[in-house]
C-alpha cells in the first residue's frame, strides 16, 4: 500500500501523538509499503528518511489564510503520491484530507488521542476512527460518531524504532527513595495534586523526593508552590528530557495523577522500567494498568487520597517491590509492532470495502443497472 500520514509536525518533545505516528511510519515502511509523512517538520525528519519515509514540509497552522494555502499544498502532494491510505493524527490534518478526498481515491483514516477536547468529534471525517483505548470509543459514541466507524487499537511504543531497550538506558543517580511523573507541565496532568501530597508525606519520609519531568506553560505556577512548602528542596523540577527511562529506572514510585488521559503512554514506559505506579482512576487509565493489576488507581484531583496511596507503598518495602513487579507483567500487548500490525488491519478491511465498491460499481457500468 501506499500510505501518507498527517500530523501537525515531527518534533522530539515527547508528544505521544507525534511518536506514535512515527513508529508507524517507519514500521509500515520496514514492512514494504511506501510510505510519506505530511508535517511542519521537526527533529524526526532524519529518522523517517533512514526508514525510507518521505517528507512533505505542510504548515497546518489554524489561520483561515494558511488553511487555504494548506489545502492547495496538501492537495499538491496527493496528486503526485497517490496514497491508497491517509491516516490523519490530528484534527486539522483530518479535516484538511477530508476537504481533498472527494477528488481522490484514498480512504482516510483517524486516530483520536485526546478526545477530552471539543474538536475531537471532527475526527469522524474519517472513514474509519481509530481509538486509543475502549474509554475514548465510549466516549466518541456518546458524541455521535457511529459505533461500526470505530476500531479500538490500545496505544504502545514499545520497542519503538526511535529509541534503544529499556535495558540500554544508564539510570540516573536520583535520592531514593525517589517519586516521578513524566508529563507536560498542565493543570490538568495532576502536578498541582502530586505536589500537595507530596508534601503532606514529606516529614514522615525525609530521604523521599519528587522529581517533576517535563514542560509547559504552567511550569512557573507550579514552581511558584513548591517554593511556598517546606519542603522545596526535595522537589526537582528537571525540565523535557529526550530520555525520561533513564529517571523511571532510578524511581521507586511513578506517579500520573492526571484530570483526563485518554490512555497514559508514559505508564507503559513506566511499567517497563520496573516502577510501581499510582495513577487516577480516569477515562483510559485503568485499562493502561490491566483494571488495577499493574498499579494502584485513586480518584482524580483527590491530593489526600493519593498521600495515603504514597504513604502505604513507602512504609512498605515488600508492597513497593509486590508493585514494581507486577507493573512488568503482561507488556507484550504494548509493543509498538502491535500496534502497527493492528492499524495495517484497518487499512486492509477499508481497502477491501473500497475494492468491492469499485467492482460493484463496474458492473452497474456494463450491466446498465
Amino acid at each position: 500500500m501506499r500510505i501518507l500520514h498527517i500530523i501537525n509536525h515531527v518534533q522530539k518533545i515527547g508528544n505521544g501523538i507525534v511518536n506514535v505516528a512515527v513508529d508507524l511510519a517507519c514500521l509500515q515502511s520496514q514492512g514494504d509499503h511506501t510510505v510519506a509523512v505530511v508535517s511542519d517538520g521537526g527533529e524526526y525528519e532524519t529518522l523517517l528518511a533512514s526508514h525510507d519515509v518521505r517528507h512533505w514540509q505542510l504548515n497546518q497552522s489554524r489561520k483561515p489564510l494558511n488553511i487555504l494555502k494548506a489545502v492547495w499544498h496538501y492537495w499538491r502532494i496527493v496528486r503526485e503520491f497517490q496514497p491508497d491510505i491517509v491516516h490523519a493524527h490530528m484534527m486539522t490534518g483530518v479535516v484538511i484530507a477530508g476537504i481533498c478526498k472527494g477528488g481522490c481515491k484514498y480512504s482516510l483514516v483517524s486516530t483520536v488521542h485526546n478526545e477530552f477536547q471539543r474538536s475531537a468529534v471532527l475526527m469522524g471525517l474519517a472513514d474509519q476512527v481509530i481509538a486509543v483505548s475502549h474509554a475514548v470509543a465510549s466516549s466518541m459514541v456518546r458524541r455521535g460518531i457511529p459505533d461500526k466507524k470505530l476500531r479500538v487499537i490500545s496505544n504502545g511504543t514499545l520497542n519503538s524504532p526511535r529509541h534503544p531497550q529499556i535495558q540500554d538506558y544508564q539510570p540516573l543517580p536520583l535520592q531514593r527513595p525517589a517519586i516521578t511523573t513524566v508529563a507536560g507541565m498542565y493543570s490538568r496532568k495532576g502536578i498541582m495534586e502530586l505536589i500537595v501530597a507530596f508534601s503532606k508525606i514529606a516529614a514522615e519520609f525525609p530521604d523521599a523526593h519528587l522529581y517533576l519531568v517535563g514542560d509547559g506553560p504552567d511550569r512557573s505556577i507550579f514552581e511558584t508552590m513548591a517554593q511556598n512548602t517546606a519542603y522545596s528542596d526535595r522537589i526537582h523540577f528537571e525540565g523535557f528530557q529526550p530520555e525520561p527511562q533513564r529517571y523511571m529506572l532510578a524511581t521507586d514510585i511513578f506517579v500520573l495523577a492526571s484530570h483526563c488521559e485518554s490512555f497514559g503512554l508514559v505508564l507503559t514506559e513506566a511499567r517497563e522500567a520496573g516502577c510501581a505506579i499510582i495513577a487516577s482512576d480516569v477515562d483510559g487509565i485503568p485499562e493502561t494498568l490491566d483494571n488495577r493489576q499493574a498499579g494502584i488507581l485513586v480518584p482524580p484531583q483527590d491530593s489526600q487520597t493519593l498521600a495515603i496511596a504514597l504513604t502505604q507503598l513507602l512504609r512498605d518495602p515488600i508492597q513497593l517491590h509486590r508493585w514494581k513487579c507486577r507493573a512488568q507483567e503482561n507488556l507484550e500487548r504494548f509493543s509498538a509492532k502491535r500496534v502497527n500490525e493492528e492499524t495495517l488491519a484497518v487499512y486492509y478491511e477499508l481497502a477491501t470495502k473500497d475494492n468491492v465498491s469499485e467492482v460493484v460499481a463496474n458492473n452497474k457500468v456494463l450491466t446498465g443497472k
